[in-house]
């Protein structure tokens, strides 16, 4: 059992409003995971400037020292973030010379991600979510089931430009397509079933498919039960498994759209009252582009 929430905000007004709307959000699944907190956050100039690359680290060593001009370095909790003027395989290949031991945890010129262990709602104080501000967001609470309790362990899942990727649920042949995937040269950080599915997506992507068409595939090859929140740098899509066994709410105003694991995490979004809002049935893609 785990907890997802995800904002997408069509409205521009609201983008000042993010953090503070998705950290409430945060806050109404945190007895649905325990154990760890992650957050991503897109369009925030505040930590990724316009112009620049971010990429999100684990490990980071105290003494990182990278290789490029006027490199932005924020600490939070168990992650680093990074940000230079640079493309972001210039800031990639200059992080991981100056410190290879270290996990890559989210890259993408929209995207700053922070993921760690510990009480949800500590965690988002330690990633200052209430003062994010951007155009869209997402959070997961974790129960661990399938690997440890680690911060490289945690959601979201990050491993392709701006995308990010949380499940709550588990799927059961993971193992499998795991080998399939590291037979093609895929590298995996983690243990963490959910990895597999973020590489599988990623990989689909990279093919040049879009969100809707990667999660359909996800589905034909995955088993398991699993509920999905899948974004990327254009807006965010949802699916669930083929008896819909892991719960999911999305509501949506002309304002924003909003998924939550559970309807209390939706309840204080404003324009909530005159929101169309339905559970997204089984297998079915929904998705949501800026």
């Amino acid at each position: 059992m785990c907890g997802i929430v995800g904002l997408h905000l069509r409205d521009p007004e609201l983008y000042p409003r993010l953090g503070p709307l998705l950290n409430g959000m945060l806050s109404q699944v945190v007895e649905r995971g325990p154990d760890s907190a992650g957050v991503a956050v897109y369009g925030d100039r505040r930590r990724c400037p316009e112009g620049y690359a971010a990429v999100s680290v684990l490990d980071a060593p105290d003494d990182l020292d990278v290789a490029l001009p006027d490199v932005l370095v924020t600490s939070a909790g168990d992650t680093t973030v990074l940000a230079a003027h640079v493309a972001p395989d210039v800031l990639l290949d200059a992080i991981r010379a100056a410190a290879p031991d270290a996990v890559i945890v989210g890259t993408g010129t929209e995207l700053t991600v922070y993921k760690g262990t510990g009480h949800p709602c500590a965690l988002a104080e330690t990633y200052d979510l209430a003062n994010a501000q951007g155009w869209q967001g997402l959070a997961h609470t974790r129960m661990a089931t399938e690997s440890a309790v680690i911060a490289a362990g945690c959601h979201p899942f990050s491993v392709g430009l701006d995308q990010c990727l949380v499940h709550n649920g588990s799927f059961a042949n993971h193992a499998t397509i795991r080998r399939e995937l590291q037979a093609e040269g895929v590298r995996f950080d983690s243990d963490n079933d959910s990895e597999v599915g973020a590489r599988y997506v990623a990989a689909r992507l990279a093919e040049g498919e879009d969100l809707e068409k990667a999660l359909r595939g996800l589905c034909e090859r995955f088993d398991g039960f699993y509920t999905l929140l899948v974004t990327n740098g254009n807006g965010f899509a949802v699916v669930r498994d083929a008896i819909a066994c892991k719960p999911a709410i999305i509501a949506e105003t002309d304002a924003w759209v909003a998924m939550a694991s559970e309807f209390r995490a939706l309840a204080d979004l404003p324009g909530i009252d005159a929101a169309r809002i339905y559970e997204p049935e089984p297998e079915k893609v929904y998705a949501w582009e800026r």
